[in-house]
């Protein structure tokens, strides 16, 4: 433990934003005391993240205040409501590739979310409920229901979060969580509300969304934050064969307008039915607000920039490649630019962003004829070394009429080397899906196409 420990502090130091979804927050409030110490108690310390406002943030809520709190629990209500035109004009209406987006040219429900905090004499707890489109296509890019008996991709298909806890009053704060939790990789929320935009770049939607295990969060300052992390692996309700994930997350904000995080994912066996292969990934972030004038028409510019790297190893695949072991690694990067306007009524982002995915462990599975990341598909093979290059460009309007609402207008322009986004002829076979999922249809192929343009038009709702 204390050689992961220095570890994490090491690399942290050394790179970078927030984590996915809320903020956990170690001081009082996050330990759930009902109120402030007595008299000659020791003072309490100063709460982690609460000397300025960081609500400008990618991936955090733009919000300071719940409506919904009190002294034992601070309620949660989300919905995220879209229509996607894409000029591709699938005629299955099904769009590839996103972990946020799964339906097109239709109105539809992704998110409806209710929950929150439990908070009392140190204990804590959350819960938060995922309906709507995400409740089906979360679970299916998870291999390791596959596993074992009983489905727990039916189990926790309707949970996003869920959590208990315990705080302690040591230093800054130290909390400790077991059950599902967001998973810090990737910059960008699972919950749109939070984002700069609202089709992350494919650091961000491909890497993982949420861990099931624990975690123990220490706060030794109020401007930093360590991790630690035991979990089944990696985006997974099970283990994939017998080893656990272990990971590390450090999150440190030296000023009010400044943000560096760096997410390891020190090791863990996330194929299949092979033992032998190992994972690794570093994710990094560093988030800059470099202009801020409420009084200007013009208030506030910031900036994002993202980096991973990881790769497999062992099981037939390796980091540099060999006859018998081809190249299996994840590189990628992607920048973000936004300008808030009128006193933050509006803001404009403009960002996107590269990977490259030799072997292609980490590229969501097209759902070609109900294809799931358990399943695979002959359509699109995710053997050692299969090439995958990809881009993607963004450009998103936002008008926040008042902290609870966000109407969001987005314009993506995505590109592959090989096809992968859904063409006119779509990926689903005349009549519906046929055979196993995945399976090959005599007579029929998949219309996929390298490229891709869709106009996302979005309401999503935060109380």
């Amino acid at each position: 433990m204390r050689t992961l420990f220095l570890l994490v502090l090491g690399v942290g130091l050394a790179v970078p934003a927030f984590p996915q979804g809320a903020p956990d927050k170690g001081g009082p409030a996050a330990a759930g005391l009902s109120s402030p110490p007595g008299p000659g108690a020791a003072p309490l310390q100063a709460e982690p993240f609460a000397f300025a406002d960081f609500t400008w943030l990618n991936g955090t809520s733009r919000q300071t205040d719940s409506l919904l709190d009190t002294k034992y629990f601070t309620g949660e209500f989300r919905a995220d409501l879209n229509f996607v035109y894409d000029f591709n004009h699938p005629q299955d209406h099904t769009l590839t590739g996103s972990s946020e987006l799964g339906r097109t040219n239709e109105v539809h429900v992704q998110q409806l979310a209710v929950g929150g905090d439990f908070h009392w004499n140190h204990v804590r707890g959350r819960l938060l409920t995922q309906f709507g489109l995400y409740a089906t296509m979360t679970p299916r890019n998870d291999a390791s229901t596959a596993k074992g008996q009983w489905n727990t991709g039916d189990a926790y298909r309707y949970v996003s979060e869920a959590y208990g806890g315990y705080h302690w009053d040591a230093l800054h704060g130290v909390n400790l969580d077991a059950g599902i939790f967001m998973s810090y990789i990737g910059l960008f929320s699972y919950y749109n509300f939070d984002n700069w935009a609202y089709q992350p770049s494919y650091v961000s939607s491909n890497t993982p969304w949420f861990f099931n295990g624990l975690r123990l969060q220490v706060f030794p300052s109020d401007r930093l934050k360590l991790e630690l992390w035991l979990t089944n692996g990696w985006q997974s309700y099970n283990m994939f064969n017998n080893t656990p994930g272990v990971g590390a997350s450090l999150t440190w904000r030296p000023t009010a307008d400044l943000a560096i995080i760096s997410n390891n994912y020190i090791l863990g066996a996330d194929t299949l039915g092979n033992r032998k292969r190992t994972r690794r990934h570093t994710d990094n972030s560093i988030q800059w607000k470099y202009y801020d004038r409420p009084s200007a028409p013009l208030d506030k510019m910031a900036l994002s920039f993202t980096f991973d790297f990881g790769d497999e190893q062992g099981g037939g695949a390796s980091r540099s490649g060999a006859p018998d072991a081809p190249k299996q690694y994840f590189a990628g990067w992607m920048l973000y630019q936004r300008f808030w306007f009128a006193h933050d009524r509006h803001a404009i982002t403009l960002g996107g962003g590269a990977i490259s995915n030799p072997g292609r462990y980490l590229v969501l599975m097209p759902p070609i004829n109900g294809a799931t990341a358990t399943s695979g598909t002959p359509y699109f093979t995710q053997n050692p070394g299969d090439p995958y290059h990809a881009w993607d460009g963004s450009v998103t309007y936002d008008y926040l009429p008042n902290p609870f609402i966000t109407f969001r207008g987005e314009f993506n322009r995505r590109g592959a080397s090989v096809p992968y986004f859904a063409g006119s002829g779509g990926v689903t076979p005349p009549g519906g899906n046929q055979g196993a999922p995945g399976s090959t249809v005599p007579g029929w192929a998949p219309d996929l196409r390298k490229t891709e343009s869709r106009l996302t038009l979005a309401m999503l709702v935060k109380f």
